[in-house]
């Protein structure tokens, strides 16, 4: 029996094409043409003036806190569950993380527990959309303005997604993308930051770079990362982003058909296919084991997978991770249902290769294994 791997991307449209034509050219490095192809490409499809490629999401985000000027004892309101990078940049600047827990249904961030969060301290909200369906901006960047704050927006998972009508990625005072392999658009490993400020841009481009002087390129007057993205991973991006829409498309059949599969199983909670402000691009499908279902997500993966079916756990929130606990962070935290949904939920194969038998057999499986 073949097994249903989580995530499989595809990669059959330019890709092959332009990667010939960086190794032929000889450009290899962050120098070459299509960085600066890639850059302006994403950035339009958002909306935004300027686009900075790094190596990574992860690091996109930390550049993005260094370039906010954000700084030791600064406070920064993020969500409870998100992935670790998110808190992890925060810390790594001196900042404090502070929690702001999920909505239950679309597991994002909810507003009224981001206002209960501000204090005199506060100087940035890190929103971060979740899985397939965007964060409730509108009433977070209000809150923003109402209180001089800076949005940093982790649009890592939307590629193609809006929030009513307008592109995810394009809120943010400086917004960051990943192109990690179970991404719409893959470069392997890489990331991207997004702004509309010159200036914040220019920051950006000096931290990716060590912070290279134009006058004096080997003299130093602050420390910045080799943070940058090679003309081969761009390239990939490149054809990637050309596809993006057809990608788009082929996620939301995948999260139809599964919703249909599905519909009725009990004991399942299933994805929102929408709300009054987008539509789930099912960046995953994610599924939340109901509270009396004898087993939590753990087991139910692992009975998947003995049948094939390759699955991913939810985030675990942030006030659990043992290494801030080590740090004397969130003591005494609860956010119960990033708790909840960190034990109960999980993934099934997501990948934009997955075929409709694919997706029959794994959501077969899961029946099975609930019944």
């Amino acid at each position: 029996m073949s097994f249903v791997p989580v995530n499989e991307p595809v990669l059959d449209g330019n890709e092959e094409k332009y990667l010939v034509d960086c190794v032929r050219s000889g450009w290899i490095s962050s120098e070459g043409p299509y960085v600066a192809r890639f850059e302006e490409g994403l950035a339009a499809r958002v909306g935004r003036r300027h686009g900075v490629a790094v190596a990574n999401g992860s690091v996109a985000l930390e550049m993005a806190v260094a370039a906010l000027g954000l700084k030791d004892g600064d406070e920064v309101i993020l969500p409870a569950f998100t992935i670790i990078s998110c808190a992890t940049a925060v810390v790594r600047a001196g900042a404090v993380p502070v929690l702001a827990d999920c909505d239950p249904l679309t597991w994002n961030m909810e507003p009224d527990r981001v206002r209960a969060c501000i204090t005199p301290r506060t100087r940035a909200i890190m929103m971060v959309h979740i899985y397939g369906l965007p964060t409730d901006m509108d009433p977070i960047l209000a809150l923003a303005r109402e209180h001089g704050l800076k949005i940093i927006e982790d649009a890592a998972e939307m590629h193609g997604q809006t929030y009513r009508q307008r592109p995810c990625g394009s809120f943010g005072d400086i917004s960051i993308f990943s192109f990690y392999p179970n991404k719409h658009i893959t470069t392997g490993e890489g990331g991207m930051l997004v702004t509309d400020d010159l200036q914040l841009a220019e920051r950006c481009r000096s931290l990716r770079n060590l912070c290279f002087k134009a006058e004096q390129r080997f003299v130093h007057d602050e420390l910045g990362w080799n943070f940058r993205m090679s003309n081969l991973q761009a390239a990939l991006g490149v054809a990637q982003l050309e596809r993006l829409d057809e990608f788009v498309a082929r996620k939301r059949r995948m999260g139809a058909r599964y919703t249909e599969l599905l519909a009725g199983t009990a004991g399942l909670q299933l994805p929102l296919p929408a709300t009054e402000y987008a539509e789930n691009i099912y960046w995953v499908f994610g599924v939340v084991l109901d509270d009396d279902v004898d087993m939590d997500a753990r087991a139910a993966m692992q009975r998947l997978a003995q049948q094939g079916i390759g699955t991913r756990p939810f985030f675990w929130p942030m006030h659990e991770q043992p290494v801030f606990q080590k740090m004397g962070l969130f003591a005494g935290e609860r956010h119960p249902v990033a708790e909840r949904i960190a034990r109960r939920g999980f993934y099934l194969p997501s990948g934009l290769a997955l075929t409709d038998g694919q997706i029959e057999r794994s959501a077969t499986a899961l029946r099975e294994v609930l019944a």
